[in-house]
């Protein structure tokens, strides 16, 4: 593989994949989890998390639904977690063990795609957001072979370039809410001129009001521009 004269790409994907602990979990419970890195260790997969949800009776659950999983080997919590952007309520650190073979970290890892921001995993699905030193095209040749590898649905939302100024935010910062509204209006135009969509057509697809969508638009907006 050749890097010459290639400038690279921060890409943000949707990803579901077979037997994944976090997907299950996730797709069955109220809560979700913010993944902070893998590593092996005695050769099982050794993963850093951050547990949330809206009350500590939901997170109860989640954190109980990760103990019995047949999907995972031991859980050790590391206590509470404050930090006003991870999403919910109830938040609690976690260290999972598991088969590093349900992991799809490496498959992501070794083919050059390093993950930018902590991956959030919700509603059955994993997002990540990757930097790799690729191009738009050569980009989606590595997903193929991700995809083929692990069996996995694998969508690109967004591939945009990575330096600073080039009207790419971090969004680490932000609600998971905020996050989900903000990244709709811009794969839908929404910030382009003319656009291509309309906060009401916005506010339907996430079956909000438009009032509500504009509130959060504009929170998110607030947070990324350094006004908060």
């Amino acid at each position: 593989m050749t890097y010459e004269g290639t400038q690279g790409v921060r890409v943000c994907l949707d990803i579901w994949h077979p037997d994944c602990w976090t997907l299950e979990v996730t797709a069955e419970t109220s809560g979700g989890l913010l993944g902070h890195g893998v590593h092996e260790i005695d050769g099982l997969a050794n993963g850093r998390f951050t547990a949330y949800a809206d009350t500590a009776t939901e997170l109860d659950r989640l954190v109980e639904a990760i103990r019995d999983s047949p999907l995972t080997e031991s859980v050790w919590e590391t206590g509470d977690v404050d930090d006003e952007t991870v999403p919910g309520n109830a938040t609690r650190g976690i260290v999972v063990r598991y088969d590093l073979g349900n992991s799809i970290n490496d498959a992501l890892v070794s083919r050059g795609f390093i993950p930018d921001e902590p991956v959030r995993m919700q509603d059955g699905r994993e997002r990540w957001t990757v930097l790799v030193q690729e191009t738009r095209n050569t980009v989606h040749e590595r997903l193929e072979e991700v995809r083929d590898e692990m069996d996995a649905d694998v969508r690109v939302e967004l591939i945009t370039a990575p330096e600073s100024g080039s009207g790419v935010f971090r969004l680490d910062g932000l609600s998971e809410r905020q996050r989900e509204v903000f990244e709709l209006a811009r794969r839908r135009d929404y910030y382009t001129w003319p656009r291509e969509t309309t906060a009401a057509e916005l506010a339907a697809e996430l079956d909000v009001s438009k009032a509500t969508l504009l509130e959060h638009l504009r929170k998110a907006e607030s947070k990324l521009l350094g006004d908060d």
